[in-house]
């Protein structure tokens, strides 16, 4: 016989819908129904060949942004479990967490804030919920994927409130406002900015950390941007190498480094249990709304310092830099060449006739067809449509 729910987890059952009637499945939860939608879109496809950190022609054992996302959606699984949380819920946010991510991870979304700067900017998670309720064109009656109130709550606000209870934006929000594609879409249906997410949300976004970090460490070991001795500035890191070399002497690095990855993951997700536990004891939460209006999240953060070097060690990195310099520029060209000759976009991405399109709408209306592209399509488009103008020298026409 099952566990019963614990009060503090969302219940499918009691789900506050969808922004469009539909009527129930026959078969599944209205959480796995979402998580079957994230699955069959068009751009959870695209996250094949959409890179974080590597681009994709570096070799297919690096990350891509779908491969990180079934790494996330793996973590978050097994908290949820152990956290009585409901898994279909928890894995939707995983595995749509990523969907509205440019080509080329960072540099991509710096690229295209800086095109949009005059017309609101660009931000990912923003983009993600208009994937989910206007880009993705799959269903006779609506635009989007018709997610329930509760996916898209956990798409917005996985981590944190996005305001204060007065109105006032937080966080990384407060110098620029909240994004213009989360503050038009909560007008129409009100995704309550400020409180904290579900807990199945926050389950999601601490495993979005936690498979970052250790992946982007066996990306950087297998790239030869640090060994795994270099590691070991890392207390947590260091303990488990230790350990490693206590039970495998002599083993190899690749193996050492595979050890340490996966050590690492348990390590960190069990920490995130007990640190879960603690809070949950302490806060005694005897609904979802009671955890939506905690004054802190009941899932903590997982470790710094693996941030702090790998911030050093890879992201900055001279080799990284170039690369990501290279692609910030392709898609600056892009963007440019679609505005001076918009019949250049495929002809679903032009405006109806006589729409009367104002300049911000036509730089958006620009900006979601880029954000759409894998790092492939980009680098293809901008071969076709730019590269006779510009030096073809870098490493990423290579």
């Amino acid at each position: 016989m099952a566990a019963p729910r614990p009060a503090y987890a969302c219940d499918p059952d009691r789900s506050r819908g969808r922004q469009f009637a539909e009527p129930p499945s026959r078969t599944r939860s209205p959480f796995r129904r979402d998580c079957d939608r994230v699955i069959h879109s068009t751009a959870f496809r695209r996250l094949k060949h959409k890179t974080q950190v590597f681009v994709f022609h570096e070799g297919d054992h690096y990350r891509t942004r779908l491969t990180h996302s079934l790494e996330v959606a793996q973590i978050a699984r097994a908290l949820a479990r152990q956290l009585g949380l409901d898994e279909d819920l928890t894995e939707t946010l995983a595995l749509a967490h990523d969907l509205g991510h440019p080509p080329f991870g960072h540099a991509g979304e710096r690229a295209l804030d800086d095109c949009l700067k005059a017309h609101g900017g660009f931000d990912h998670n923003a983009q993600t919920l208009r994937v989910v309720t206007s880009l993705e064109h799959r269903y006779p009656d609506f635009d989007g994927l018709n997610l329930t109130w509760e996916s898209l709550e956990g798409i917005v606000k996985h981590n944190g409130p996005l305001m204060t209870r007065s109105g006032s934006p937080v966080g990384r929000y407060h110098e620029r406002g909240i994004p213009v594609g989360v503050s038009d879409f909560v007008r129409a249906y009100d995704l309550e900015l400020s409180t904290f997410a579900s807990l199945e949300a926050q389950v999601a976004a601490i495993a979005d950390d936690i498979a970052y970090d250790a992946h982007d460490i066996d990306d950087g070991l297998r790239a030869g941007l640090f060994t795994v001795d270099d590691l070991k500035v890392i207390p947590i890191a260091a303990e488990i190498i230790n350990d490693i070399e206590l039970h495998h002497p002599g083993l190899d690095d690749h193996r050492r480094g595979a050890e340490l990855v996966r050590e690492l993951i348990s390590c960190l997700i069990g920490a995130v249990y007990s640190e879960a536990r603690l809070r949950l004891e302490r806060a005694r939460p005897a609904s979802v709304e009671e955890v939506r209006n905690q004054a802190e999240p009941l899932i903590a953060q997982a470790e710094v310092a693996i941030k702090a070097f790998l911030y050093e060690r890879m992201y900055r990195h001279p080799r990284v830099m170039r690369v990501m310099g290279d692609a910030e520029q392709i898609l600056f060209d892009l963007f440019a060449r679609y505005h001076n000759h918009p019949t250049d976009l495929p002809p679903e991405w032009l405006p109806m006739e006589n729409s009367g399109e104002s300049e911000t709408e036509r730089a958006r209306r620009i900006g979601n067809f880029i954000a759409g592209m894998t790092d492939r399509f980009a680098l293809t488009e901008h071969r076709r449509l730019v590269a006779h103008d510009v030096d073809t020298s870098s490493s990423l026409w290579l």
